[in-house]
């Protein structure tokens, strides 16, 4: 397949579009993991969406290499291997216990073994057209899943009114991301790479909707904490001048009481 026609040309235009993006998509949950380092712990995120990523980017990238002039799926898939690779690599370091176990036996028969019952799967198919259409479901499949993985952090999201899990980055480089490469599906007529990226569309756009929502939420919610102990502060301050007076007060009466004796018995002597 050439890039003579103007369809193939456009394909070409938003595949390298969407090469870009993808790879700042992927580079994206880096300040993420900076924080896991600082921190020392993972405690509070999730690992299934580097799973989900991972797992599109071998499949993908199987699926780039059984068909042909695919050279940008196959590029920019090597790469999402590798920095997913490298984020479930700092993941299994600073996550707790239960969640380093959970994580590695996933990676083991998700990643791992799924993967290679796909690649026998598909090679008994003798014809080549078959096994790219087999991959070409698998890979919409997994697109699927890959655009609908941050529902978790959605619900979690709109359950405790902070965005701190959700970075807005990393929603709007999916949203931006999807769009590029259903073009680049459209153009080719790739249906396998088109379709999916509807659905990442949409769910993208409906994330930053909701971290515009709970940001300002959270900033509503602070302003009034503050605002309610600057209540209770100048409350106890308007209370705490009067206690100085009646002190005072106090002291005065004492001293009155106490030189009233001593006066007395001068006048008797």
């Amino acid at each position: 397949m050439g890039f003579f026609g103007p369809h193939h040309q456009l394909a070409f235009i938003f595949g390298v579009l969407g090469s870009i993006v993808s790879f700042m998509v992927f580079l994206s949950p880096v300040k993420t993991f900076y924080t896991i380092y600082k921190k020392r712990t993972a405690e509070g995120y999730q690992s299934i969406p580097y799973m989900v990523a991972l797992s599109s980017s071998m499949m993908l990238l199987y699926y780039g290499m059984l068909k042909t002039n695919a050279n940008l799926i196959v590029g920019i898939s090597c790469f999402g291997c590798a920095i997913e690779i490298i984020y479930l690599i700092l993941y299994i370091v600073y996550a707790p216990k239960r969640d380093k176990v959970f994580t590695v036996k996933w990676i083991i028969l998700f990643n791992l073994g799924g993967y290679c019952l796909i690649m026998v799967a598909t090679n008994l198919f003798r014809e080549r057209s078959k096994r790219v259409t087999v991959m070409g479901w698998v890979c919409a499949v997994n697109s699927v899943a890959v655009s609908a993985s941050p529902l978790g952090i959605m619900r979690r999201v709109i359950r405790t009114k902070s965005v701190e899990y959700m970075p807005f980055l990393l929603s709007f480089f999916l949203t931006l991301c999807s769009t590029m490469w259903f073009f680049y599906g459209l153009f080719l007529q790739d249906l396998y790479v088109a379709f999916p990226n509807v659905l990442g569309f949409l769910l993208g756009t409906a994330q930053m909707v909701i971290y515009v929502i709970y940001k300002n939420a959270n900033k509503g919610v602070e302003k009034t904490e503050k605002m309610q102990k600057g209540d209770m502060e100048g409350s106890v301050g308007d209370i705490n001048p009067c206690f100085p007076d009646h002190e005072q007060e106090i002291k005065e009466i004492t001293i009155v009481i106490a030189e009233k004796p001593v006066e007395s018995d001068e006048m008797k002597a």
